[in-house]
């Protein structure tokens, strides 16, 4: 049993919202002692376990121009979007050096969600369980399809944590979390729509028969993801921080002014909020 609990959901690079809300909550000393994330929500979510300020901000938006991070480029010479290397090995090993130390000996329960490939359902990894694997498993629970390979850990193929369970309540309940903070990156009464282009994974993954059954129905898992928060939310039995203004940030955004603003409403939501949360926790 857990008294709270902080769920974050992914996104992409909209995920700067979280950043921003996370650096509120680092800065005021807010944690909770159960963290889960999926995808862009695994990447703020572990540098707010390892406590380093400003880390998010720095290797999101700081770096979101560089050609090795998100590119074209990227695209047609490595089959990646998003440069998996730079963004899980180059950034944190070197040029902005996560704290592992900080990170394994802080007592909160982390979760970081993937998606099995091959059987399209939900794999959920604790950092105390994989000490040394972190950044692998945030690299999968971060791996778009279309965007990049596939990750093999553990004798599993895994791909991004917000395919089979974008926004993970359900999880957060199940492991009996009483109350729950979920950071959404999404205004209120948003709704996913079908994909034009839902024909496509069971031409580039038909190997794949879990990942593209799941693709298939993700537009109405999301919506029904919604729709089971907004009710909670009603009950106050769920706490719900989503952007406050409505900006248009793609999931691959590379404009630093836009980015900075979705940071900058993250942190400001955070802030007017905060005292609504601390009493609600406590």
């Amino acid at each position: 049993m857990y008294s709270s609990g902080l769920v974050l959901e992914g996104g992409g690079m909209r995920g700067v919202y979280t950043a921003g809300v996370l650096e509120y909550f680092l800065e005021n000393q807010l944690f909770f002692p159960y963290i889960i994330g999926v995808s862009a929500g695994a990447c703020n979510g572990a540098s707010y376990v390892s406590r380093q300020a400003g880390r998010n901000r720095q290797v999101t938006i700081d770096y979101v121009r560089h050609r090795d991070y998100l590119s074209y480029r990227n695209l047609i010479l490595k089959r990646q979007l998003f440069g998996m290397d730079f963004i899980f090995d180059k950034i944190p090993n070197e040029l902005v050096p996560f704290d592992f130390n900080t990170f394994n000996s802080s007592p909160e329960k982390f979760l970081v969600g993937t998606t099995d490939v091959r059987s399209g359902e939900p794999v959920y990894f604790e950092k105390s369980e994989f000490p040394g694997d972190i950044l692998r498993i945030i690299r999968a629970s971060s791996t778009l399809p279309f965007m990049a390979p596939a990750i093999e850990f553990q004798g599993r193929t895994l791909m991004d944590g917000g395919i089979a369970d974008p926004i993970p309540i359900r999880k957060a309940m199940n492991d009996q979390v009483d109350k729950n903070v979920i950071v959404l990156t999404k205004p209120k009464g948003y709704r996913k729509k079908k994909s034009q282009f839902s024909w496509l994974p069971n031409y580039v993954y038909r190997e794949f028969k879990g990942l593209t059954s799941t693709l298939e129905t993700r537009y109405k898992l999301y919506n029904e993801t919604l729709e089971f928060i907004e009710e909670l939310e009603s009950e106050k039995k769920v706490f719900v921080i989503r952007p406050s203004i409505h900006l248009k940030v793609g999931r691959v955004e590379r404009n630093p002014a836009k980015l900075g603003q979705l940071y900058e409403t993250g942190y400001q939501d955070a802030k007017n909020n905060y005292q609504r949360i601390f009493n609600w926790i406590s």
